[in-house]
């Protein structure tokens, strides 16, 4: 079996700490898979009606891959979007699809979805300029949450914790006169600090965790030094990211969830889910759980290729 990762960086270029990459290549290898790590730029776009089965790769014919694993989440370029649908087109099976992760990657438009579905997730306003602060105050109230349209691993996430403290972010952000699009978010009290990831993998939630930020920062990403713990699987939570996986089309996902008192909203959802704090604290093998699940999507199995695997 032969299958290409989508990444930011090349195979050459990867360094100790792209914790996910190499084990993907690490596991793949134990597998008896072969993987190679590609970026966007590497391949030419020639679109026709003939020699459908071909794509340049560094210039050059290259035979397909039997699967494709996008790993660059929301950092996803238009051109490397274009990457996916082509190689889709030419019946190589993604996971996950170019509509999942463009759908995801816009954080309005994916809570516009979860309202659509009823899904319960924290209120949300796209914000436009001027900012009507009494509206948003009225809608609202402070602490208030203010993310850009896209992000990842935490960035582009603020909190404004009082009226004043607002007005100065958006002062700052329109003296930048910049045209980044964001959004305003309720602050959910009892989720102050922590959250849940949920991998999701071919339909099944996988493996739990909660993180916990670290004194003084409100953000409990793993890459930003949150702590993690194995955290008990309750229904509701298995049913609330196993939905939100499916309504998204997302084949394998991070599925975030807020504490919402006694119950659980949805934070949002991440197509290209790291899961360094999930194997650490989970005694879950991610890499391998994706592997097999591809394995059983597309009919190959080791036994079928002359593979025995213990």
């Amino acid at each position: 079996m032969k299958g290409w990762i989508l990444y930011k960086h090349s195979e050459l270029e990867l360094k100790p700490e792209t914790y996910e990459i190499n084990r993907l290549l690490e596991v793949a290898e134990e597998n008896n898979i072969e993987m190679k790590v590609l970026t966007p730029e590497q391949f030419e776009l020639i679109v026709t009606r003939g020699d459908r089965k071909s794509i340049l790769l560094d210039g050059e014919t290259a035979s397909l891959p039997d699967f494709l694993l996008p790993r660059m989440g929301a950092e996803t370029s238009y051109y490397a979007l274009a990457v996916i649908r082509h190689l889709e087109s030419l019946g190589v099976h993604t996971f996950n699809s170019s509509q999942s992760i463009e759908t995801v990657k816009d954080k309005l438009y994916s809570h516009q979805i979860l309202a659509k579905a009823d899904i319960a997730f924290p209120k949300t306003m796209l914000a436009k300029y001027p900012i009507n602060v009494d509206l948003v105050e009225e809608q609202f109230g402070f602490p208030l949450i203010v993310k850009t349209l896209s992000g990842s691993m935490g960035s582009g996430v603020f909190l404004s914790g009082s009226k004043s403290k607002f007005v100065d972010l958006m002062e700052i952000i329109r003296s930048t006169k910049s045209n980044v699009n964001f959004i305003l978010q309720e602050f959910v009290k009892t989720s102050m600090g922590r959250d849940l990831r949920v991998i999701i993998i071919g339909g099944r939630a996988v493996a739990c965790m909660e993180r916990v930020a670290k004194e003084g920062d409100f953000k409990a990403n793993f890459s930003r030094g949150g702590l993690v713990r194995s955290f008990e699987m309750t229904p509701e939570i298995e049913w609330l990211a196993t939905e939100t996986a499916r309504i998204f089309g997302l084949d394998i996902a991070g599925i975030d969830l807020l504490f919402d008192g006694e119950h659980f909203k949805v934070c949002e959802a991440n197509s290209s889910p790291g899961f360094e704090g999930v194997e650490s604290c989970c005694g879950i093998d991610i890499a391998q759980e994706m592997y097999n699940f591809i394995r059983v999507r597309l009919g190959m199995f080791p036994e079928e290729e002359g593979i025995i695997k213990d």
